[in-house]
């Protein structure tokens, strides 16, 4: 038999079932009631005769194009968030479904346009993505059509994906209260960050869980450590001011590993080592986390596990309003140790 001809029935005949039997097989309908024997002799029978689903007829028939949008605003060409798109990519591609990608830069022209091609192609869902934890204003476009949000929130009655941020601030904090540290700053606050959700959506939360975990064990955050734009140069100048107080703060929590990378420097110029004088911790697990020496302690931002995570609440049609959180497990490496008084 010719590879490319085989039709459905041909594959039902060679594993010995109806046609209707290998379709819900095929097509990986739940709850369906045939044995694992027989659904691996489907699988089997339309790999042997290089059996391929007729998409057309299939989007005629149930009204679906087995293709999914990610629209985001810089993700696709952002290192540090791609990991969102290879997750949502390997979930769509386990389902059986092709995704369409389209990057904005924060153009709201751009993303109409971008919105209204994907609308075009009779695409099944949205999956609406920003590379900064924000807030995010959803496109009346997609109103018609199935959307879940990754990386950010809406005030509309959105599905959202989002990493846990305040889990993420309690298990760094405890991780210096693990070690014994009773002074502990934070590098990284700024008012602007923790108050306006347009703006970011992780600073509040890290700062709640950082509290929650001194307040367990009794510590007060020493003061000091603000830095608007989580950047090196900010880290390097906050730290710097800290190192002017008359008593070493040894625990020091940075909102980011950016800005821990400006505290190492500070420290560094100052003559003082990391972890023997001062224990760093952070959150983001950027890749620079492992190159610094000696390697970071850091939350790691689950961005696969999020766009895996998005996908399948769109493919599953688990669209109930509200926020899904996913865990952000703390990467111990080597910047943590006892504070010396």
């Amino acid at each position: 038999m010719a590879r490319g001809r085989t039709t459905l029935a041909d594959v039902a005949r060679h594993a010995g079932l109806s046609v209707t039997a290998a379709s819900l097989v095929l097509n990986r309908r739940p709850g369906i009631r045939i044995s694992a024997e027989a659904q691996a002799r489907v699988f089997a029978a339309a790999d042997e005769l290089g059996y391929r689903p007729n998409v057309a007829a299939r989007s005629l028939r149930t009204q679906k194009t087995a293709t999914i949008a990610f629209v985001s605003d810089v993700v696709a060409t952002t290192r540090f968030a791609g990991d969102m798109i290879r997750g949502a990519l390997d979930a769509a591609r386990e389902r059986e479904h092709v995704m369409l990608i389209a990057e904005t830069q924060g153009d709201p022209e751009t993303e109409q346009h971008a919105v209204e091609a994907m609308l075009d192609r009779q695409i099944d869902g949205f999956v609406y993505a920003a590379m900064a934890c924000r807030r995010l204003s959803v496109p009346p476009a997609m109103s018609n059509r199935p959307t879940v949000l990754l990386n950010g929130d809406s005030a509309d009655a959105v599905a959202s994906v989002l990493p846990d941020d305040e889990g993420a601030g309690h298990s760094v904090a405890m991780e210096l209260m693990k070690h014994g540290h009773r002074r502990v700053a934070v590098i990284g606050r700024a008012e602007a960050l923790e108050r306006d959700p347009r703006r970011s959506l992780a600073a509040g939360p890290r700062m709640r869980g950082i509290r929650r975990a001194l307040a367990q064990h009794g510590v007060r955050l020493t003061p000091g450590g603000r830095a608007e734009e989580w950047e090196p140069e900010e880290g390097y100048e906050a730290m710097r001011a800290l190192l002017r107080r008359r008593t070493l703060t040894r625990g020091i929590i940075c909102m980011n590993d950016r800005l821990a990378l400006g505290a190492y420097q500070a420290l560094g110029e100052a003559g003082l080592k990391v972890p023997e004088d001062v224990s760093v911790v952070s959150f983001d697990d950027d890749p620079i986390a492992g190159w610094l020496r000696p390697g970071l302690t850091t939350a790691v931002l689950p961005h696969e596990a999020m766009g895996r995570l998005a996908v399948e609440m769109l493919l599953d049609w688990d669209l109930r309003p509200g926020t899904r959180w996913v865990p952000m497990p703390l990467r111990e490496r080597a910047s943590v140790a006892p504070p010396r008084d």
